[in-house]
């Protein structure tokens, strides 16, 4: 790959200096699993808050994680679990709470998280890429937080 080339792809994965929002990307790559952290760390100091964040791609493998100074270890696990689960299902975490209580076998069906946090990882012209899990918080916050991440990185949680 040309020098040139490299440069303008390293570009748009990149978080311009002004703070707007990366490219769109094709895939969860670690650049761009690290630019879902990074979003969800600015969240995270600007509230005041210590979370452990982990991206996964969209077969629910972890392509990146931060576990932040005050993160209970009991947190570090569990993003990883709302990650998986948005990666596979394909939404919200939040909205698996419904699904268990209105679809008789969901709530025993593998990688069911009913609890908020986890966000599927949506790029405009891609689809489905992966998720983002967040844990440590409340729960509405753990999901502001995994949003904000997704938002950085020029993502979406929904289609």
């Amino acid at each position: 790959m040309a020098a040139s080339t490299k440069a303008l792809l390293i570009a748009a994965l990149a978080v311009s200096a002004n703070g707007a929002a990366m490219a769109a990307p094709a895939s969860m790559t670690s650049d761009v699993a690290q630019a879902v952290v990074q979003g969800c760390r600015a969240h995270a100091a600007e509230n005041d808050q210590a979370f452990a964040i982990a991206v996964v791609d969209a077969g629910g493998h972890l392509v990146a994680y931060s576990r932040m100074d005050g993160a209970s270890a009991g947190a570090a696990a569990f993003s990883q679990d709302k990650a998986k689960a948005s990666a596979i299902w394909g939404f919200a975490t939040s909205r698996m709470a419904e699904g268990a209580e209105n679809t008789p076998g969901f709530a025993s069906a593998p990688y069911v998280v009913t609890v908020a946090g986890g966000l599927a990882a949506y790029a405009p012209d891609a689809g489905r890429i992966g998720a983002v899990g967040v844990s440590g918080g409340a729960p509405s916050a753990d999901e502001a937080c995994a949003q904000a991440g997704l938002e950085a990185a020029g993502l979406k949680s929904s289609r």
